[in-house]
């Protein structure tokens, strides 16, 4: 039998998605507020391979990842969904979001997404909130799987998602 041991410190990322500059500036900051200093921002990305905000957002959209400093335990991931789903309310305008907050955690092993949507490959948490192990890491890079989301499958955001994990290696090493 296993021996049930506690839980290791994740690292926070958020994935932004934005017409609207300012909206997404605006949702940094409180989260910045919350959650402490960032220690990883990527360059503004084109949206562009899927058509699924347009309808919402418009055309033209912009993605942007970072993660904080401050690591987190995997349990909090629900409420910290729950508090992007508020901030993205809060900065609605005339019943339409101006961004799309999207929190996650990594590991030396995995990225792990969350969503208010079920599906297959999705397990519940609580309060709403499903997650998926987006990416997996072997060798010396992340890789997808058959249902991870094609622009998480781009050399680009692989790229991403290892850096984060090399700031991530260095902090539990350091503890």
């Amino acid at each position: 039998m296993g021996k049930i041991a506690p839980t290791k410190p994740v690292k926070l990322i958020v994935g932004f998605i934005f017409k609207d500059e300012q909206a997404f500036c605006r949702s940094k900051f409180l989260l910045i507020r919350r959650f402490g200093k960032i220690d990883f921002e990527s360059r503004v990305i084109p949206f562009t391979l899927t058509e699924y905000y347009q309808e919402e957002f418009g055309k033209d959209l912009s993605r942007v990842f970072v993660s904080f400093s401050k690591l987190i335990q995997p349990r909090e991931i629900t409420g910290i969904k729950i508090l992007t789903n508020k901030i993205e309310n809060r900065l609605s305008s005339k019943g339409h979001r101006l961004v799309n907050i999207d929190p996650g955690y990594l590991d030396l092993a995995k990225l792990i997404l969350v969503s208010t949507k079920d599906y297959i490959h999705r397990v519940y948490l609580d309060k709403g909130i499903y997650a998926e192990t987006t990416l997996f890491y072997r060798g010396k890079s992340f890789e997808a799987w058959q249902w991870t989301y094609p622009d998480f499958r781009t050399p680009e955001y692989i790229e991403i998602f290892n850096q984060i994990r090399e700031l991530y290696a260095k902090q539990i090493k350091d503890k």
